[in-house]
């Protein structure tokens, strides 16, 4: 396979190109590249430009339809604003039916676009005015209370009520629109629904509720608003040739349409609203199928969204922009439009570019062959005077062209001939000499540069190492001694329990017998028993005694736990029990880990596998097991701050230490807390010397660098980190279970 390869790159090496080629088919190629990469460029610009300039035409309407719904969707709500006020001075009196209903209808001649204008009061009365009624215009309608019927008058010019038209059961504080006003306590809408006696037309309710001095519900004004002037204001808007403006509710129900479709439709006798799921226009369910599968959720649409899908085989851009008000109302404007509007000319213009650089293309070939040959001519007889000089020839004849470049080159061919092989020696040692100087300059930087870095890392690691050494230095002196202190008191009260217990013993057998042989002991004596009540004072007197020796006996082992986790007397390498050294710190900060007024006990869960006793630096190692420790408890608590007792019950503060064997030769242990997590950018430089994100004062940021060192130059082992933001933080080290006897003592 090798022989297959070698022979077919000495194949490709030993092919030479003729000089026509050379000179046509670059040619060729870079008028065919210029060709195709400018009939590429102007169909994506145009393209571009396409796609520009619908959006921006889709934001313009966007921008036109959101400034109408503004202005168009705040008057009911002013007109309610307006009446709560007249309620206020008097001018609308609640219980006068009849006068309010003329004051609603001569609001409903002053606003078309209402087809209800009225309030209804908490006992079901109320009054307003509105063009609802099939066959009327203005109709007046009074509700006297209770369980009676809702009646509508026709008016005279005035306002007066002429002629009861129709009358039906109904109870306002029943309906929907009542109840939710009521509920909210506040200015709404309340539904949108087909409006009854009008021809594909839906109707918003805006609501306000009505309250006395004393802040008492008396009832709702209710504004019935057209909706079919929003559609009228769409189809007045210039798109493009073919776009269309929809506007729909989150659940997809139509609102308003650009073109003439229809929005309700009857169903078993009543009216119901068109979603543009289900609409009859195939266009309109094509557009809702290209938002659904860009955005499955119309809620989820919280910002304008800009989409292409295809559709019959043109791409159709649409455009999606929520609009909201203050009262409740969350709609979407989709505004569509073909891109076939936008694309006939552009690819009239394509064609003709692209005939026209076809065209150039052919012309240049054919140029390109004629200069070529008329090149090549000299070109070639220079070539056959070359080898004749090659050969050793040199009476060759000067070759002459009309083109005085190749006539110079002729010229001056037979000066190379002799001037070449003294310059390429020369160029030679000059070359050879320049790469000596600069292999050798590059080397002396290369090696300062690796020496810079190295002692500058060695610098931090000193700095660390003097820091941390007089720290741990002092503190192991301090806990020592401390230790040695508390141990000499401790000693001589735990080693005089013994006694004090024997003789109290003895003493209480003593005053048995006095009992037995004294039945009848002097009054004095009988006073003072029965004073010091002595069957308790011998009860509780051992207790005491027991107590004391607990005590004792817990100072011992905290003493102990001080002098094994300072370690001062095991500086070299020993072969010691990681159990106990985690026991040992977990002891030194029990009062951490203790409940406080403000957060929980922390949960100390021991996972402890079968281990070895381990060669290692005891001291150090507990050292580690310390600074890892007191970061969980550190993020643990920082995790709880802040938070209820209820929210720390259900996520209560946990840390777990588990021990294993690993591979027979390594021991791993591992501490996992439920604490806050470290962050991405911050978990790359936890092991940087003198990184912290305490507080000053706090922290140092040498624990984690320490250890480390501790952990992996000084065991040769690993230690690593895998954290979530929120959810904890895992350490996990990993040491040989012998070390090497050539391993020195190093200084922390």
């Amino acid at each position: 396979m090798s022989l297959f390869w070698k022979h077919l790159t000495e194949c490709r090496l030993d092919y030479r190109a003729p000089l026509r080629a050379v000179l046509i088919v670059p040619f060729v190629l870079q008028i065919s590249v210029a060709v195709g990469l400018t009939g590429y460029l102007s169909l994506r610009n145009g393209q571009q430009a396409v796609n520009e300039l619908a959006q921006q035409l889709q934001r313009e309407v966007a921008e036109r339809v959101d400034q109408h719904l503004d202005t168009y969707l705040a008057l009911p709500h002013q007109i309610n604003q307006l009446n709560l006020d007249a309620i206020q001075q008097g001018i609308i009196d609640l219980k006068n039916l009849k006068s309010s209903g003329r004051y609603f209808w001569k609001q409903s001649q002053v606003f078309p676009q209402i087809s209800f204008v009225g309030y209804y009061l908490a006992d079901n009365a109320g009054s307003g005015a509105g063009r609802w009624l099939k066959g009327h215009d203005i109709v007046i309608t009074v509700h006297p209370g209770g369980t009676t019927k809702d009646k509508n008058y026709e008016a005279d010019n005035h306002g007066n009520i002429t002629k009861l038209v129709y009358q039906i059961d109904y109870q306002a504080t029943n309906d929907v629109w009542y109840v939710e006003t009521a509920k909210a306590a506040k200015p709404i809408w309340s539904r949108i629904y087909a409006a009854e006696g009008f021809n594909n037309y839906v109707t918003a309710s805006a609501n306000a509720p009505i309250y006395d001095q004393k802040s008492q519900l008396l009832g709702v004004l209710s504004i019935d608003l057209l909706l079919s002037d929003i559609s009228q204001f769409l189809q007045k808007i210039r798109v493009s040739a073919s776009g269309q403006v929809l506007i729909v509710e989150r659940d997809g129900k139509l609102i308003a349409s650009s073109g003439h479709q229809a929005l309700v439709f009857k169903k078993n006798g009543k009216l119901e609203r068109y979603s543009i799921s289900n609409h009859p226009n195939p266009f309109i369910r094509s557009i809702a199928q290209g938002i659904h599968q860009k955005f499955p959720v119309f809620g989820a649409i919280q910002s304008r969204k800009n989409f292409v899908f295809s559709l019959n085989g043109q791409q159709q851009y649409v455009q999606v922009t929520p609009w909201r008000d203050r009262f409740g109302l969350d709609w979407l404007i989709v505004v569509t439009m073909p891109e076939s509007d936008f694309m006939a000319q552009i690819n009239a213009n394509t064609r003709n570019t692209i005939v026209l650089c076809l065209s150039a293309l052919a012309t240049a070939t054919v140029f390109g062959i004629f200069t070529a040959d008329w090149i090549t001519r000299p070109i070639l007889a220079l070539h056959k005077s070359s080898k004749a000089i090659a050969q050793g020839d040199l009476a060759q004849p000067i070759i002459t062209s009309k083109i005085r470049e190749l006539e110079a080159l002729g010229q001056s061919f037979h000066l190379m001939a002799i001037q070449l092989q003294t310059s390429f020696t020369a160029l030679e040692q000059i070359n050879t000499q320049l790469e000596e100087r600069v292999a050798q300059r590059t080397q002396e930087l290369s090696d300062k540069n690796s020496q810079l870095n190295e002692t500058l890392a060695q610098l931090h690691r000193t700095q660390a190492q003097m820091i941390q050494a007089e720290k741990m230095s002092a503190l192991g002196q301090m806990v020592a001694g401390i230790a040695h202190e508390i141990n000499n008191p401790v000693n001589f009260i735990y080693g005089n329990l013994t006694h004090l217990n024997t003789y109290t013993q003895d003493l209480m057998s003593l005053l048995e017998i006095y009992q037995q042989y004294m039945l009848n002991p002097p009054p004095a004596i009988e006073q003072k028993l029965n004073q010091i009540d002595l069957e308790f004072l011998t009860q509780d007197l051992n207790n005491l005694l027991h107590s004391m020796q607990i005590g004792a006996e817990r100072i011992c082992e905290i003493v102990l736990s001080l002098r094994n986790f300072s370690r001062l007397d095991e500086a070299e390498i020993k072969t010691v029990d990681l159990h106990q050294g985690l026991d040992n710190t977990l002891l030194i900060l029990r009062h951490r880990l203790q409940a406080t007024a403000g957060s929980k006990a922390i949960e100390i869960i021991k996972d402890y596998g079968q281990l070895p006793l381990v060669e290692c630096y005891a001291g150090q190692l507990n050292q580690v097991f310390m600074n890892l420790l007191s970061n969980a408890i550190d993020a643990v608590e920082q995790s709880h701050s802040g938070k209820t007792w209820q929210e720390i019950e259900s996520y209560p503060p946990r840390i777990q230490i588990c021990t294993q064997l690993k591979n027979t030769n390594y021991v791993q242990v591992t501490i996992t807390d439920n604490g806050i997590g470290i962050p991405e950018q911050v978990r790359s430089r936890i092991f940087d010397p003198f990184f912290t994100t305490k507080p000053i004062g706090k922290g140092t940021g040498l624990g984690l660098s320490i250890s480390y060192q501790i952990i992996t130059q000084k065991h040769k082992g690993k230690l690593e980190c895998t954290s979530i933001s929120g959810q904890g933080t895992k350490f996990c080290i990993e040491i040989p279970i012998h070390q090497h006897s050539e391993q020195k003592f190093l200084i922390i």
